[in-house]
């Protein structure tokens, strides 16, 4: 049976052993599941409604029709009065709470159902609608943020300069820009990506900026010191010195477009992954509003893994470095 060693669990600032680690993430995970299970399958737990398998002589009672228990209770009371035929039914949770199995089913049929209407797309069409935006939007946001933060934690002239007003703004939300950017780019993917570029580049760029700043000053003074000129700072000591976090923040930043995707496809013509979600709890298919919101989770985290593993690769030094 594994077991964890709990005497270095909650050391300050130490890391856990390899296994310790291995079994704690899984428990990350493990816990949610379990819950939602417990939720689902155990009925005293949480089951306010009654799935009717029996109507008896309550008129308006079908088989398989989802009532409240305090409904199902009262009927069953006053045809024990009156001596009528009882209704039968079982404890089971709304319609919006499938159980896991049935989301895990839904990962399959999701992907092999044909849609209703011939103007519909499949669900892995709408995948790659959203991965499209998600891409150029970051990638656009990424030209210009990682530029003007690396200017503006360099220079406090660009500090100064950027940083007030993107300050401001980065207040103000990115939905907001919805109705303008359909007027000015039209309803397609154009206002969508637009709007995942307004949502990550004024954070991104403060990011930038204060990831920037932490590097070791000492560097600068010794690149100084060995006769290194301004430009040379910046493009042989700086962006070589923040790549690694720098790597690091775009990571995190990735994870922010993401957060912004089911926004920016409500605008302008439907599509993506956001439409097939509404689509399907317009049908009250929430099993499969749940496997499209897990397969999000799922391509968000085997992105940021690839990133993370190939980060490694490129920086292999800074981890012995840390060591």
């Amino acid at each position: 049976m594994l077991s964890l060693p709990t005497n270095n669990l909650f050391a300050v600032r130490k890391e856990l052993a390899p296994r310790s680690r291995l079994m704690v993430t899984i428990m990350s995970f493990l816990l949610p599941i379990t819950l939602w299970c417990l939720v689902s399958y155990v009925p005293f737990l949480w089951h306010p409604k009654v799935e009717i398998t029996a109507p008896g002589d309550v008129g308006y009672f079908r088989e398989g029709m989802l009532v409240d228990r305090e409904v199902f209770d009262a009927e069953k009371e006053k045809l024990s009065l009156t001596q009528g035929i009882l209704p039968e039914g079982n404890r089971a949770n709304p319609v919006y709470l499938p159980a896991p199995h049935k989301v895990v089913e839904a990962f399959y049929t999701s992907f092999t159902t044909e849609p209703r209407r011939r103007s519909e797309k499949w669900l892995h069409e709408s995948l790659w609608d959203s991965i499209q935006v998600i891409f150029w939007g970051f990638l656009i946001s990424s030209l210009f943020g990682v530029p003007l933060g690396i200017l503006a934690g360099t220079y406090d002239f660009f500090s100064r300069l950027f940083e007030p007003f993107i300050e401001f703004f980065r207040y103000l939300p990115a939905p907001a820009f919805g109705a303008l950017a359909v007027a000015i780019l039209g309803i397609h993917h154009a206002p969508k990506i637009a709007i995942i570029v307004i949502g990550t580049f004024f954070q991104q760029v403060l990011v930038i900026a204060n990831t920037t700043r932490k590097l070791d000053k000492s560097l600068l003074e010794a690149a100084q010191t060995l006769g290194a000129k301004k430009r040379s700072l910046l493009f042989r000591v700086v962006i070589p010195g923040v790549l690694p976090d720098l790597y690091r923040d775009m990571r995190i930043l990735l994870g922010w477009a993401w957060t912004y995707l089911i926004v920016a496809e409500l605008i302008g013509t439907s599509s993506g992954i956001t439409w097939f979600i509404t689509q399907q709890a317009r049908y009250k298919n929430f099993d499969n509003v749940f496997a499209a919101i897990i397969m999000i989770g799922i391509i968000g985290l085997v992105v940021d893994l690839l990133l993370a593993y190939f980060g490694r690769r490129l920086f292999s030094w800074q981890k012995s470095s840390n060591s």
